[in-house]
């Protein structure tokens, strides 16, 4: 005859390795799922806009902009002081007069949220515009020069903080 009493117990079923094993897979997707979905909202990307009926008819607009620059075959060089943060530009083509200010528009290529506009004014000397630009991060830079009256613009592209002189077209 056998003794039922004396065959030991098995252990709690938190001290075996099954159930841990079992439970360790759906613990990860959970815990992964919690992470994606903090970083869905802290990281908006700002590539979607929501008004891209508005935008798409306004590409016209913009192509007769460019159209008139290229018409007048204006082009800018300008120069970029790291330390000041100031921009120099020349403008060149055939303006019959340089327009008092100009805006410069510096849009990053990923993160809208970066992007700013900057105002240009005419030196006292009438060659060369001015203007100051807060603290851009590194990375691809649209760069889109237009006069007050936004009748043309030019644009360029520029990889910061690697490139201090920067070239605009009406192309």
């Amino acid at each position: 005859m056998t003794n039922i009493s004396a065959q030991a117990a098995p252990p709690p079923w938190y001290k075996q390795f099954w159930p841990w094993f079992l439970i360790t897979f759906p613990a990860i997707a959970v815990v992964a799922g919690i992470a994606t979905i903090i970083l869905a909202v802290q990281s908006d990307d700002g590539l979607v806009n929501d008004n891209y009926y508005k935008e798409g008819l306004a590409i016209n607009q913009t192509l007769d902009k460019t159209q008139k620059a290229h018409e007048l075959n204006l082009q800018a060089n300008a120069d970029w002081d790291k330390l000041t943060q100031t921009i120099t530009l020349k403008l060149s083509g055939k303006l019959t007069t340089l327009p008092p200010r100009l805006t410069m528009q510096l849009a990053h290529a990923t993160r809208a949220k970066q992007d700013q506009s900057v105002t240009l004014f005419l030196s006292p000397d009438k060659k060369s515009y001015t203007g100051r630009i807060n603290s851009v991060k590194q990375g691809d830079w649209i760069l889109i020069l237009e006069p007050e009256q936004k009748n043309w613009r030019i644009n360029g592209r520029v990889t910061l903080p690697k490139q201090n002189q920067w070239y605009l077209n009406s192309k």
